[in-house]
């Protein structure tokens, strides 16, 4: 018994200890959050991509759940080192003795004790449930994270659009007068007035069109945010640009450490196996200590020791239970491996769309836009000249549209890829650059697969 003893005062100790840390990450998750709130912009002021991330870590729905779960988490620590409450039993009865009160009243109390170490594997299986909850408010964090980033470039791709569709119609209309210009000085023709007219028409109907598709992007964005899907917003102001530095390789192992969902399995698989270990202590049995007062027939009070203990008698079932134990930390063994090839291949393809808009914001915004541009004033001047018809210089616009449209793309695919990439790596990766220019110089002396630049 004093061994007995001595032991639950040990574990007391470490669980104490334990119970310590999680009230200090508990305090400074809360602080973290306490000031997320306290620093979070106006709903009605949302500019900047800090500005919208702020915002979405202090109001957005599925982030809360998340935290809750793991507060949630957090709890079930002390559940499992506490023992089970004490039996109270209260008797009363009659003796056929008359020496004996017939009223007389028995109260006892027992106690029972888990075999050791039983509390600290469930105790252990419980820490390693809220670590593993941890993970997942990780998790959801960086996703949160993603989505806005991935709403916000669209969002602002649609201001560019917008601005790239209304400056080609003041060139159309600019080319109309033009027209309009060599048709009333008998060296143009009337079709090509009409010409200019059918071009305006069509980029004023995808000049409405991009203006109304503000509309559900916005509610997209307030999804996120937790706003009224109605809820106005500004367009926000363009942020810096992102360049990448890191190889494949590097990428791949920091996907291996940081990845909050790799981290929740090997969590999940600690607390499976203390249940292997809680599985296997049933073998052995619960011991119950009880002391009960007692008046005996002289009137004399004493105390009465009571023991008991359960009979694990019935083996198989115990060991079916370790042997479901142990499939269940194989099976999360395997899902960790399958999860991990997954996000493996899923970094691939990642990096391959990231080199890809590289290489496409190099081929529009270096070689395409400088083209397209020279292409439209040459083509004015040939127009005024009579060496090409207006068909020729309404081509010229088309194709400048074409790659300022694909320009603005590519930049978008990358940074919302970078997002991606970010999520999937655990950790922020990217410095950045002044503007796209930076970028797309830097981009030409890559030297690695993922774009790298020295």
């Amino acid at each position: 018994m004093a061994q007995l003893a001595l032991e639950y005062e040990y574990k007391e100790v470490n669980m104490r200890r334990q119970l310590l840390t999680v009230c200090v990450i508990t305090l400074l998750t809360l602080s973290q959050i306490s000031k997320a709130d306290v620093n979070s912009p106006d709903s009605n002021n949302l500019k900047t991509l800090e500005d919208y991330l702020n915002f979405a870590s202090s109001n957005n729905a599925e982030l809360k759940a998340s935290f809750e779960e793991w507060k949630a988490a957090l709890q079930q620590i002390p559940q499992a080192k506490s023992l089970d409450d004490p039996t109270l039993t209260y008797e009363t009865g009659r003796g056929g003795d008359p020496r004996v009160d017939p009223s007389m009243q028995k109260i006892g109390i027992t106690q029972v004790f888990p075999w050791l170490g039983k509390i600290e594997a469930r105790t252990d299986a419980a820490s390693a449930n809220a670590k593993a909850a941890r993970q997942r408010l990780e998790a959801a964090k960086l996703k949160l994270y993603w989505q806005v980033k991935k709403e916000f470039y669209e969002f602002l791709y649609l201001k560019e659009a917008i601005d790239i569709a209304g400056q080609n119609l003041e060139l159309i209309k600019h080319f109309e007068q033009v027209a309009l210009t060599k048709y009333t000085t008998a060296t143009g023709t009337h079709p090509d007035i009409i010409r200019a007219q059918i071009e305006l028409a069509n980029l004023d109907e995808i000049l409405v069109s991009l203006k109304e598709l503000k509309k559900p992007q916005i509610a997209r964005l307030n999804a996120i945010l937790n706003r009224p899907a109605e809820a106005g917003l500004d367009w926000p102001n363009k942020p810096a640009f992102f360049k990448l530095r890191l190889d494949s390789a590097q990428l791949t192992k920091l996907l291996k450490e940081k990845n909050p969902q790799l981290a929740e399995l090997g969590w999940t698989i600690e607390s499976a196996r203390n249940e292997v270990k809680l599985a296997k202590k049933n073998f052995y049995p619960d011991i119950g200590v009880g002391v009960a007062p007692q008046r005996d027939v002289t009137g004399d009070n004493s105390i009465t020791w009571m023991f008991s203990m359960n009979v694990p008698l019935w083996r198989n079932k115990y060991k079916a239970s370790v042997e479901e134990a142990q499939a269940n930390v194989r099976k999360i063994t395997h899902q960790k491996t399958n999860t991990e090839n997954s996000l493996i291949a899923e970094l691939a393809n990642v990096l391959y769309e990231i080199e890809e808009s590289q290489r496409q914001m190099n081929l529009h915004g270096n070689i395409m836009l400088p083209k397209a541009e020279q292409l439209v004033n040459a083509s004015e001047m040939g127009y005024k000249a009579g060496t090409i018809d207006f068909l020729t210089l309404i081509d010229s616009q088309r194709v400048l549209l074409e790659h300022s449209l694909a320009y603005q793309r590519a930049i978008t695919d990358n940074q919302q890829k970078l997002a991606e990439l970010e999520m999937l790596v655990g950790m922020q990766l990217a410095e950045p650059l002044k503007n796209a220019d930076d970028f797309n110089h830097s981009v030409k002396d890559k030297n690695s697969p993922t774009g790298s630049t020295k």
